[in-house]
């Protein structure tokens, strides 16, 4: 089956949150995504298969220049196929397009080769504070 990219994509809160628990191994959750993205977000993508959705990646920003992706996520039964790639794809292209200059992302070690292998991004110091 073919898999679709739509930019600021109609969801429901209960597929999104089905797809989170999928993507990273939680319970379902109640979050109002629809009220966090209109109220946070440049925008999102969403990928879907046979209407189904497989994949998500959310694009916040700072109202200037940078942008910054956040629950990149795709369902497990579809991981491997560039699923992921492709949503940070369009991510990118989108931000450019809003005139972004600069696409951030955290990520945990074990996610640096799709990262920075798979999607380009380049490695930088960041810092952290835990609240």
């Amino acid at each position: 089956m073919t898999i679709t990219y739509e930019w600021r994509g109609d969801f429901d809160n209960a597929a999104l949150n089905a797809l989170h628990a999928d993507g990273f191994d939680h319970p379902v959750a109640r979050t109002d995504w629809r009220a966090r993205l209109e109220r946070h977000s440049l925008g999102w993508v969403c990928a879907r298969e046979d209407g189904s959705l497989v994949g998500f990646v959310n694009v916040v920003w700072d109202g200037g220049v940078h942008a910054f992706i956040l629950d990149t996520v795709v369902a497990q039964d579809r991981r491997a196929r560039g699923v992921g790639a492709a949503l940070v794809a369009a991510a990118a292209h989108e931000a450019r397009a809003a005139g972004c200059g600069w696409l951030h992302v955290d990520f945990e070690e074990h996610l640096s080769p799709f990262y920075l292998d798979a999607c380009g991004f380049k490695a930088t110091t960041a810092g952290l504070i835990a609240l």
